[in-house]
């Protein structure tokens, strides 16, 4: 069995300053821990039980984001974070809907197209209501 200590998700962006602005300032990320000098400085912020670090820089400006890779980032309140990041000039790709599968859901992109969801999971959800658990 392997015991996982922490998780980390790793980004190389094509424009390191307009990214660290964007997840530190935008989105409120607090930082981990920061190291290298420059622009091009790797900056590790908390992502609740995991971190997101942000370290070199991508190879060009024009590469798209990886269609792979998304964010998926609980939150407490959808209504709050949507009011909030929109009043912080956040592009909102999609405001806050119930899904089929019982979750709240509202997706952004980080500045790299990079889709990051963001998810309320409702109280009543089996993801967070266990009976007899």
């Amino acid at each position: 069995m392997v015991h996982v200590l922490s998780s980390r998700i790793l980004l190389r962006p094509t424009d390191p300053d307009r990214s660290r602005a964007f997840y530190g300032e935008r989105l409120g990320l607090a930082v981990h821990r920061e190291f290298g000098t420059g622009p091009e400085r790797g900056t590790v912020y908390f992502l609740g039980g995991g971190f997101l670090e942000l370290s070199g820089r991508a190879g060009s400006s024009s590469a798209p984001s990886s269609p792979d890779v998304r964010l998926w980032l609980q939150v407490e309140d959808i209504a709050v974070t949507h009011e909030e990041l929109a009043g912080k000039g956040v592009d909102i790709v999609r405001p806050p809907l119930l899904e089929p599968w019982g979750l709240l859901e509202m997706w952004i992109a980080d500045p790299d197209g990079t889709p990051i969801v963001l998810v309320e999971i409702p109280e009543q959800h089996p993801l967070r209501y266990r009976p007899g658990i």
